[in-house]
């Protein structure tokens, strides 16, 4: 693997590698910058967290891959939080967790929350929507944050939906305005057609097997238990 000292070097790692944790490795699995935002990373690199420098700030990288890129998915679906998986291993993960399951059919099924059938309606409707927009349009309350936060994080989980960039609010003159919020689309949208046709074609045992065998080339310390985690959610 590439010594990364910029976003290029991280890009090119991480498809390679396929998939990664963000900063640190506190799950055992796998990360591409292993130490976190105030560690002293283990060879000379330019890589430091927080300074806004989008070559070299990995917090920066996150969102530069959804603006610029294709291939490569950031989004909660790893042990609940943000990380990096890419398009050549995305029909692996959706054989392992979503198989040929639809929204409606597990929502029938009982194993999504209403809040969950609430963002999810929202965002099918319009397409792409940043996250405080979905919240208005589905009326979610400040009495309901915990319940919106935790159902948007459990359709991430279920690869429902996925994070698509960032946008800024937009006043009644039209202009921009305030911090960036992460826009949401559905996962279908994101990949496209053609890689659920890929994961179709994958039997959930073949896929856990292989990204088991990819964590292990990429980690060969990685715990059996985690790794299940890592893999079904």
């Amino acid at each position: 693997m590439v010594q990364i000292k910029q976003y290029n070097d991280f890009v090119e790692a991480l498809l390679q590698a396929g998939f990664s944790m963000g900063g640190g490795n506190d799950e055992g699995i796998f990360s591409l910058i292993p130490w976190s935002w105030d560690e002293t990373p283990p060879y000379e690199t330019p890589v430091r967290w927080h300074t806004g420098e989008p070559e070299t700030d990995p917090w920066e990288w996150r969102m530069r891959v959804l603006d610029e890129r294709r291939d490569i998915a950031y989004s909660k679906v790893f042990f609940k939080k943000s990380r990096f998986y890419t398009r050549a291993w995305a029909p692996c993960f959706l054989a392992a967790r979503r198989g040929k399951e639809v929204f409606d059919g597990a929502y029938a099924d009982g194993t999504l929350s209403h809040a969950a059938k609430r963002i999810y309606s929202t965002v099918l409707e319009h397409g792409t929507l940043p996250l405080h927009a979905i919240k208005q349009l589905a009326s979610f309350g400040a009495e309901e944050k915990s319940r919106f936060d935790s159902a948007l994080t459990e359709l991430q989980m279920r690869m429902f939906l996925t994070m698509c960039g960032r946008q800024q609010k937009l006043s009644q003159k039209g202009e921009e305005y305030g911090w960036y919020s992460t826009v949401f689309c559905t996962t279908e949208q994101f990949w496209g057609e053609e890689v659920f046709e890929e994961a179709a074609k994958i039997n959930k045992d073949d896929a856990i097997k292989a990204i088991t065998e990819q964590i292990l080339a990429l980690n060969p310390q990685a715990e059996e238990k985690k790794i299940t985690k890592f893999i079904l959610g």
